[in-house]
């Protein structure tokens, strides 16, 4: 099922916003700083009401669902996420399976292992590291086994290898037909991981495409007015500024 942004106003943040996201493919939502990609992300999560348009999924407006079966189909991965108690990290992990209300051990055991938890899933949250505590949130995420996973900046507080790891497993849940929208301000990792980006610019929409259309000379010239060249071969791509 498609989840989709239909003409989302924001007041103050974005304005008339559409966009269109597909199962089975990672989407970065990316733009400079206050051009409005938490803000979309959240709306598309049914986290904000929009002034203005609605998103929907599978064509029923999130607003029309009720919260327990959107939770079922949306996992949400705030930025600067946090746990509400000093649990272990298994316990934490254990949380995403609230929304179907049952205790199942496997999709628990296998959040914890793609996100490299073993040996930390009896650590109570307060002693981990901003990075295993960025993995061990996102792990309860996955335990739920959303059909659609968004996440804000997911990355940001990963070294390069459990980046490069967590980017790995997202294209995993992608290719299992899982959606997967991610805000990204890195646009390397955009353009050698995202199937499809969505560029915002000062809060209005200004393109979604492949990642080579959306992250081309032109439109980072245009949107982030940097004057770059992209040096290596398609997958490993990196980012010079002149």
């Amino acid at each position: 099922m498609n989840l989709s942004a239909k003409n989302i106003t924001v007041t103050g943040r974005i304005a008339d916003v559409s966009a269109t996201l597909e199962p089975g493919k990672i989407t970065a939502i990316c733009g400079p700083n206050g051009a409005g990609k938490s803000t979309l992300l959240s709306c598309l999560g049914g986290l904000i009401t929009p002034d203005n348009g609605y998103a929907e999924l599978g064509g029923v407006p999130l607003s029309d669902m009720a919260p327990i079966e959107r939770a079922k189909q949306i996992g949400f991965l705030p930025q600067n996420g946090e746990a509400a108690w000093d649990v272990a990290v298994r316990n934490l992990v254990a949380l995403g399976r609230m929304p179907h209300r049952d205790a199942a051990r496997e999709p628990v055991d296998a959040a914890i292992t793609a996100l490299d938890l073993e040996a930390l899933q009896d650590r109570p949250i307060s002693q981990l590291s901003g990075g295993e505590k960025a993995r061990a949130l996102l792990a309860r995420v996955l335990a739920g086994q959303p059909e659609w996973i968004l996440a804000d900046e997911p990355l940001a507080a990963l070294d390069l290898a459990h980046q490069l790891a967590l980017i790995g497993h997202l294209r995993k849940q992608a290719d299992a037909g899982t959606g997967v929208v991610i805000v990204l301000h890195d646009l390397a990792l955009a353009m050698n991981h995202a199937d499809r980006v969505v560029v915002l610019d000062k809060g209005s929409f200004a393109g979604q495409g492949a990642a080579e259309k959306m992250l081309s000379h032109a439109v980072i010239s245009e949107v982030w007015k940097l004057d770059i060249d992209w040096l290596g071969e398609s997958g490993s791509k990196a980012l010079s500024i002149r």
